[in-house]
């Protein structure tokens, strides 16, 4: 049975009260006849309220990051349960910009993936390497390492999803050519085959995402092992959005 189509808008920490209204609302009427793929949509904690209360349509909404702990005294942070309670049930984990700026390890994003599928979530994991990473042939290393990380905590793999995203092109503009993308996510499904087992290789879908656009989204997708995107700058457009989107089916 083919994989359906996953498609993921990361609106990172983008958004006026004004803008996301605005976005909404355009996102509830260019995708209003999509069928056929899953798409989320990830805005800032403090939008996720209007976004969920307001937009319509296929459009589930997501959370950008959790804790790795529960509820309780931990100020600042955003629980698993605290999503779950107001309807949220999807998260993003393990995305670049959290290890690079936020210094979360393999480890502590592992922790993160398990207890988000223990409160009933389902996750989005991001895997990448940097580009120095890439010019010295160590991509298959750090992909499969820090996808390791992940697969140790994976109760369900039915819930989760995995996002190929190449550090070098996360807005950058620069984009992995449909070949070397498909390279990442063959070897991603090998792994998981090996490691896991191939029944699950077969089903999980594997996402690609790094300056994501219309005019590049049908190539990558038509690459046997690219299930869809994790799109960061084109998911603030509706227009591009749903044309991603629509490429996808």
């Amino acid at each position: 049975m083919p994989r359906s189509s996953f498609v993921g808008g990361n609106w990172k920490c983008n958004g006026t009260c004004n803008s996301v209204s605005s976005l909404t609302q355009s996102l509830s009427t260019t995708t209003s006849n999509i069928v056929g793929a899953e798409v989320v949509v990830a805005p800032s904690t403090l939008h996720l309220p209007f976004v969920f209360k307001n937009i319509r349509g296929p459009i589930q909404v997501c959370a950008q990051n959790i804790s790795s702990t529960g509820s309780g005294a931990f100020t600042g942070e955003i629980s698993a349960e605290m999503l779950h309670d107001f309807g949220i049930r999807w998260v993003i984990l393990g995305h670049s910009e959290r290890r690079k700026f936020y210094h979360e390890s393999d480890e502590l994003i592992g922790e993160k993936v398990r207890y988000a599928l223990l409160k009933k979530l389902s996750v989005i994991a991001c895997v990448g390497e940097s580009l120095e990473e890439r010019k010295n042939d160590e991509t298959t290393n750090v992909v499969t390492r820090q996808l390791k990380a992940i697969s140790d905590n994976v109760s369900d793999w039915s819930r989760v999803v995995i996002a190929y995203e190449p550090v070098w092109a996360i807005g950058t503009g620069e984009v992995a050519t449909p070949e070397q993308a498909q390279t990442v996510h063959e070897t991603l499904r090998e792994w998981i085959s090996k490691e896991v087992s191939s029944s699950v290789a077969e089903d999980v879908r594997i996402i690609y995402g790094g300056s994501v656009k219309p005019g590049n989204s049908k190539l990558l997708f038509e690459k046997a092992d690219i299930d869809g995107f994790l799109v960061g700058g084109a998911s603030l457009k509706a227009e591009d959005f749903a044309a991603i989107i629509k490429s996808t089916l």
